[in-house]
């Protein structure tokens, strides 16, 4: 690499942690430097003759770009190929960032708007879940990553809400109280004092309930909805299911499982500050990890995501659990600013 490239990669770096090898630091070098939309012809042509020194060059830049492929379809061409093959005539990377498309950077920092015009536009949703979408962004009620909160209506309803959990509140009638769960997860208690019924929205289905207390989560428009105490329904176009206390359904647009029963204390874990994972797979543990962390756990290793992990953590020490899965499994995960994690 020569000196003045090699100096402009080193310096987009953010100090790179010493645990990396070499040959990682000086493809993490690259990749931070590409991604920074500050490269030049000259830096191309450097990475061209670094990738053909040897194969394994080429191999840990594309390696450590896995975190700006997974942000979108610039992040796609963000490999020693796509550099070489696709931008070779442009006068510099930059003006392919210039695209109306977040930088890198932003994404990373967990930048909101992009400015066009002088315009500031929100972006519908996040490819990594990294900022709020506009429906979350309008609620009456949000937490953020790691925030708990307790509200109760004005019926005397309560509802508690998880971490990254957004609510809105809904025209009512004089018989139903009416929520809709937009995102995120929230115990909800109603009782007798309350309206004759109570409604949460969720997915594209309802939960109506009397005097009961349930838990309901919606991800990706997923909703598992598990009755603690009490009787509720699960209703959807042409369908109605009644739930008792300590059974579980999960619906999407794609139709509605079956009751199961399940264990209150695993449901309820998150208001005692703690996750627990029993014979669950490595993918499922990183997807719930995300709930509660800045940045993201990105897995890069298809066969450790089928792996079944158990522990027990508490909320406050989650990032342990990237430690506790290099132990379990001999995985190595890689650290990038913004809270990116490689692990494979």
């Amino acid at each position: 690499m020569p000196s003045s490239t090699e100096d402009k990669a080193k310096n987009m770096s953010d100090h790179p942690s010493a645990d990396r090898s070499p040959l990682d630091r000086d493809a993490y070098a690259w990749v931070m430097l590409f991604a920074s939309g500050k490269a030049s012809l000259a830096d191309i042509a450097a990475l061209k003759q670094w990738s053909a020194r040897d194969p394994a060059h080429a191999e840990a830049f594309d390696r450590v770009s896995l975190t700006w492929r997974a942000l979108g379809p610039l992040g796609q061409e963000l490999s020693v190929e796509g550099v070489l093959s696709k931008y070779p005539n442009r006068p510099t990377y930059a003006a392919i960032v210039a695209r109306p498309s977040m930088g890198r950077r932003a994404f990373l920092a967990g930048g909101l708007a992009a400015s066009v015009g002088g315009v500031a536009i929100v972006a519908a949703r996040s490819p990594l879940g990294l900022w709020p979408s506009l429906p979350e962004l309008a609620a009456d009620y949000r937490t953020q990553i790691g925030e708990q909160r307790r509200i109760t209506l004005s019926d005397g309803a309560a509802i508690e809400m998880n971490t990254l959990t957004s609510i809105a509140l809904r025209p009512t009638d004089a018989e139903t109280g009416r929520i809709e769960l937009i995102a995120g997860e929230a115990m909800v208690s109603a009782s007798h004092k309350a309206s004759a019924s109570f409604t949460v929205l969720a997915g594209d289905g309802r939960i109506v309930a009397g005097d009961a207390r349930f838990n309901v989560r919606c991800q990706d428009r997923t909703v598992c909805v598990t009755c603690l105490a009490g009787e509720i329904r699960i209703e959807r176009p042409g369908a109605v299911l009644p739930l008792l206390a300590d059974q579980q359904v999960i619906y999407s647009d794609k139709g509605v499982g079956s009751a199961i029963t399940v264990d209150p204390a695993l449901v309820t874990a998150w208001q005692e500050g703690l996750v627990i994972f029993q014979s669950t797979p490595v993918a499922e543990v990183v997807a719930e990890v995300n709930r509660y962390r800045s940045g993201r756990i990105i897995l890069t290793n298809g066969t450790l995501g089928r792996r079944l992990f158990n522990a027990r953590l508490r909320i406050a020490n989650i990032d342990r659990v990237v430690g506790q899965i290099e132990q379990a499994f001999g995985a190595r995960a890689t650290t990038l600013p913004g809270g990116i994690v490689l692990l494979g």
